[in-house]
């Protein structure tokens, strides 16, 4: 056995203890997550191709995460369809979120577009693709049209067991939806349904938080191996390093600068306030490289801390790990492409540009949230714009590092657009934001009280057990269905 990997662990579950007994004393959660962040780096440089030990316990905590995301999806839909009360405000929702989304990758795409065009990225590269073998890409390069005929599910199990999201959503949205219309004619019958659904929520939830519990000790190990690893490149990027740089700098904008304008002006919140706020979704991102894997932290803070409702933040920040993703469809993409251009000396006018646009956006149309999604993505848009594949093997040493910034800023975006979207739907709670309350977390709402609020005025009378088909028979007030909310 290496010694020094013995070292390591040992060192490490010191450092685990210390931030137990910081937790045991109070001190906040995304402190402790900073402090884990800075200390993994520390691990990693100091013992530096010795964490070989470390890696198994950043990926028992990632694979718990993965685990809990299609569940999560699937509660989440269900009961925030059901308590939206009806499908015209699905729709409203629905639509506002795809397009905030995919408004928020494009604004990606044109500022990365115009950073890399400005700082001339790759001009002096004197990239030669002659001899590199792309046979690893071919099975990851897709039409369109066969992406697009994966979104709609043919065996859900096989999706949830392989965590794709979109044909997961579509398929929940189909039984919601359905609840929903069967609810609006006959809410007594889809009342055991509703309560099956919110005691489903109310366990994954509390699932999830003994999941969170275990984020600063992951981003510990995570950082750990991800600083050891940088180390030993460090030769190989030097050639990379001017776009690891700007691939940065593009990443970092959007997340803080963009997406600052965007809360200041449509969700009318602190920007600074709100990157507080959301810092341990950003740093469980950053170090785990998973937008999909991140769903849990993100939608915990949502509504614990930012004050969005849990029915929004339960569709929208699914959807965020699926449609728009700025930093793995937006930014990466459009790098390569310009980086490909510049490098090879490639004739380039506005027209391949628009269409470089165009077909990032489309192509960020179901987009998974796992790691080396990038490398998918930037695959499909080259070859999509007749672009050498063989830049994205040569950028390949730099991509897992770069992933990292691209994934805080996916889930970054898919935060804010969900902020705003309750926002512009008059939901978002300012005196949560504000600190001035609690939110209400959906373990501590009973089944009875979540049942009662989907069926609105529908209600089980006391000393029914929920779950049974029996209707309040109040005289002197009008009972409403689910679609008449």
């Amino acid at each position: 056995m290496d010694t020094w990997n013995l070292v390591a662990l040992a060192v490490t579950f010191g450092l685990f203890a210390g931030v137990w007994v910081l937790g045991r004393i109070g001190v906040n959660f995304a402190v402790l997550t900073i402090g884990a962040l800075v200390v993994g780096a520390a691990v990693g440089v100091v013992f530096r191709d010795h964490v070989d030990y470390l890696a198994p316990i950043g990926r028992i905590y990632i694979n718990l995460l993965l685990a809990i995301v299609a569940p999560l999806v699937i509660v989440s839909i269900l009961s925030s369809v059901t308590s939206l009360g009806s499908t015209a405000k699905l729709r409203t929702i629905g639509v506002s979120s795809t397009l905030w989304l995919l408004g928020t990758n494009l604004i990606a795409i044109l500022l990365t577009l115009g950073l890399t065009l400005e700082l001339g990225i790759g001009r002096n590269a004197d990239l030669e693709t002659a001899g590199v073998d792309t046979r690893s890409l071919d099975e990851i390069q897709k039409p369109f049209a066969e992406v697009f005929i994966g979104f709609f599910p043919t065996n859900i199990v096989k999706d949830v067991s392989e965590n794709n999201i979109i044909p997961i959503i579509v398929f929940t949205l189909l039984i919601a939806v359905a609840t929903a219309l069967v609810a609006e004619r006959s809410p007594q019958k889809v009342a055991p349904f509703l309560s099956l659904v919110e005691a489903g929520r109310v366990i994954i939830y509390r699932a999830v938080g003994f999941v969170i519990a275990l984020t600063p000790y992951a981003v510990l190990v995570l950082t750990a191996g991800a600083a050891s690893s940088a180390v030993g490149r460090r030769d190989q990027l030097l050639s990379l390093l001017s776009l690891l740089i700007v691939g940065y700098v593009a990443c970092f904008a959007h997340t803080f600068v963009v997406n600052a304008v965007i809360l200041r002006s449509a969700a009318h919140v602190s920007p600074l306030a709100f990157f507080r706020k959301i810092f341990p979704a950003q740093s469980t991102a950053f170090t785990t490289q998973s937008s999909a894997g991140t769903l849990p932290v993100t939608t915990m803070v949502l509504t614990q801390r930012v004050g969005v409702p849990s029915d929004i933040a339960g569709f929208t920040a699914p959807l965020g790990t699926t449609i728009g993703m700025p930093g793995c469809a937006g930014i990466w993409p459009v790098m390569l492409a310009v980086y490909a251009v510049n490098g090879l000396g490639l004739s380039y006018g506005l027209a391949d540009y628009a269409l470089l646009v165009v077909l990032c956006l489309v192509v960020s149309i179901g987009t998974a949230g796992v790691p080396g999604t990038a490398t998918i993505v930037a695959t499909t848009v080259l070859a999509a714009a007749g672009l050498p594949l063989e830049v994205v093997i040569l950028t390949l040493p730099i991509s897992a590092i770069v992933d990292m910034a691209r994934t805080m800023t996916n889930v970054t975006a898919a935060a804010v657009v969900t902020t705003v979207v309750a926002r512009r739907a008059g939901r978002l709670d300012d005196d949560v934001f504000a600190g001035r309350k609690q939110a209400v977390v959906p373990h501590e709402a009973s089944a009875r009280e979540r049942l009662d609020a989907a069926l609105g005025d529908v209600t089980v009378p006391s000393g029914v057990p929920v779950g049974a088909c029996s209707i309040d028979d109040r005289p002197t007030e009008p009972r409403r269905s689910l679609g008449a909310r």
